[in-house]
């Protein structure tokens, strides 16, 4: 492994260094002004001399060695193995922390299923009805491993016999919501988990919105089922419209609030879902 990788593994270890403080030390670094980077990145004196202290106390080789002693892969922004999709979305992980079958990342066909935790009986029943047709063209689920429409569209690509790939917020040490860590573990073993941070790492409350740009950048497209105005779900449905990608909404009963995101998503242009072909001609 390579000086640069080396540096870009102990930057997304400190906790002194946020996405774009990253991408300006690894520009001077490329630049060839090694050592310099902070200075001249940070007219911070004291940030600078806090990183460095935290630099130094990160060994790479240990990380690597606990690391695989876990099967937990480190997958960097420079790998071959990085999806080329989520590439091209705004602030891409600089690592994919990973753990299960990595050849999914080669997939291209993928759709993003998100929607409400707190989900009916007709999320549950929609996802039931689109899933085997979207299964047997071999399209990969991914979802966030959250309770409700995410649990059940995993759970539903599995026995299925399809493929579907997790992203989780916070590290693998920490998994939450804590019902859904069989499902998780599971995953690990025969499908896909992911996350942008270090497994040590516990879920803060914004990891979960950044996360959902994940979410949607691995995936051709994003299909809302059930969710209200405000949620991460729309949060999703934004990225992926943002990217350019395709955004599919199940509509819902107007007498409920709980499909009110997807309403709004209607009017705003997604496309208003009846079965799994609406989804499938689009790929």
């Amino acid at each position: 492994m390579d000086e640069f990788k080396r540096k870009l593994i102990q930057l997304v270890h400190s906790r002194k260094a946020s996405w774009k403080e990253i991408y300006s030390i690894l520009k001077y670094e490329a630049s060839g002004n090694r050592g310099e980077e902070t200075e001249n990145a940070f007219n911070n004196p004291a940030y600078t001399q806090q990183l460095h202290r935290d630099l130094q106390l990160i060994s790479v080789d240990r990380l690597l060695y606990h690391y695989s002693s876990q099967n937990i892969h480190l997958i960097t922004i420079f790998d071959d193995e990085y999806p080329e999709k989520l590439k091209n979305i705004y602030q891409p992980p600089w690592i994919l922390f990973a753990k299960g079958n990595l050849s999914m990342l080669k997939i291209t066909d993928s759709l993003a299923v998100v929607g409400s935790r707190n989900a009916t009986d007709y999320g549950y029943k929609s996802i039931d009805f689109l899933f085997p047709s979207l299964i047997k063209r071999n399209i990969v689920i991914v979802s966030g491993l959250a309770k409700g429409i995410d649990a059940h569209a995993h759970k539903t690509a599995i026995k299925l016999g399809g493929k579907t790939i997790g992203v989780i917020a916070g590290g693998f040490q920490h998994l939450y919501p804590k019902e859904n860590s069989k499902l998780a573990e599971y995953m690990m073993e025969t499908q896909l988990v992911l996350s942008e941070y270090p497994p040590a790492t516990r879920p803060e409350k914004w990891h979960f919105p950044m996360r959902n740009r994940i979410i949607s950048g691995l995936s051709e497209g994003t299909l809302v089922v059930e969710a209200r105005k405000r949620s991460g779900s729309l949060i999703t449905a934004d990225f992926a419209l943002n990217e350019g990608r395709n955004v599919f909404a199940i509509p819902g009963s107007i007498l409920t609030p709980d499909s009110d995101g997807v309403h709004y998503l209607i009017q705003q242009g997604a496309k208003l879902i009846k079965s799994a072909e609406d989804i499938l001609e689009e790929f």
